[in-house]
């Protein structure tokens, strides 16, 4: 399946708040985003964690967090690979429509995760007055958002099974790559045409990519992946005589 650029006609239909959300907002979040991580990088690197709070209470931590980051880490790189592929490099192994249940498919068994374990990660920073106390603003409102954004991409599921033709993953697709490729106006026009609750789920997610630096979320690309790979480390203890 092929999805044709926009025409000239819905391009000129595009009214001010479609070119902005989908069409110049994408690039000044990225902009934020970048030189927002390098001025934190460059003026508060103590400040570069995710500031754990398993000190103070351990109960379900890491469940909820096992639960939480193995399901975004899964939903997040769907996202990446699924929207930024061109249709052309997988088109004669699998059609729009079945990649288009995949998606549902794998996106939905990763969201529950998600879910779950950010609804646990939630009550804990939420209603345990020590976290909740040791808190910043910052990291309450971005699990709020991220739980919103979880459950508009959920929800988002049940408009996608309606319609499995692949056609509107297409456009979201297309929408992706013509930002990546400096198509603002084309990039808005097909957005035009999807629900309300894509746009929604895009418009936040969005949002998130501007606050991205000065929130917890900051620790993501500096996630100590080496970890997995290091060396066993040896650890003795000096027992006393």
């Amino acid at each position: 399946m092929n999805i044709a650029d926009p025409s000239v006609q819905s391009v000129a239909n595009l009214n001010w708040l479609q070119i902005f959300l989908f069409g110049v907002y994408p690039y000044i979040a990225l902009t934020i985003a970048i030189i927002g991580t390098w001025v934190r990088f460059d003026l508060s690197q103590y400040s570069w964690k995710s500031g754990s709070t398993q000190m103070l209470r351990s109960k379900n931590m890491r469940l909820a967090s096992n639960l939480f980051h193995v399901g975004i880490i899964v939903v997040l790189l769907g996202h990446l690979f699924g929207m930024l592929t061109p249709h052309f490099l997988y088109d004669r192994f699998i059609s729009a429509g079945h990649k288009q249940i995949l998606a549902v498919v794998v996106g939905g068994i990763a969201g529950v995760f998600c879910w779950f374990g950010l609804v646990m990660l939630l009550w804990r920073r939420f209603t345990d007055e020590r976290i909740s106390h040791t808190s910043t603003f910052s990291d309450k409102l971005v699990l709020v958002l991220l739980f919103i954004q979880l459950n508009l991409g959920l929800i988002s599921i049940f408009t996608s099974v309606k319609h499995l033709d692949g056609y509107t993953m297409m456009n979201l697709a297309g929408w992706a790559q013509d930002i990546t490729i400096l198509r603002p106006w084309q990039a808005a026009a097909r957005i035009e045409q999807t629900d309300l609750i894509y746009q929604l789920h895009m418009a936040l997610g969005i949002t998130l990519i501007a606050i991205f630096p000065f929130t917890r979320l900051i620790h993501i690309i500096s996630a100590p992946i080496w970890y997995f790979g290091r060396r066993y480390q040896i650890v003795r203890e000096k027992r006393s005589q």
